[in-house]
């Protein structure tokens, strides 16, 4: 996917697949839900949630559709869900 980025996308995935946030050991991550929002013609926002065991992940990324017609991810952000709030503190 590293050649159809642009900008900041492309120095953010390949920090990504260097050090493999999606893992956990001995189990495999699983794709649990997608979505996608049009903000305007020629443009996708996406996400997609990533359990790996107790590990719950969210991947969301920017297509754009450049003068070539050739999409390119142009924004990729990796997040993890936080830990319950608890009402004592």
């Amino acid at each position: 996917m590293l050649r159809h980025t642009a900008g900041r996308a492309y120095d953010e995935l390949a920090r990504l697949a260097e050090h493999g946030p999606l893992r956990a050991r001995g189990t495999r991550p699983v794709v649990r839900d997608i979505g996608y929002y049009e903000p305007r013609p020629g443009a996708v926002e996406a996400f997609a949630r990533i359990g790996a065991g107790e590990q719950l992940r969210a991947m969301a990324f920017r297509l754009e559709r450049g003068r070539d017609r050739r999409w390119r991810c142009t924004a990729v952000e990796l997040g993890r869900r936080s830990a319950p709030r608890t009402a004592a503190g």
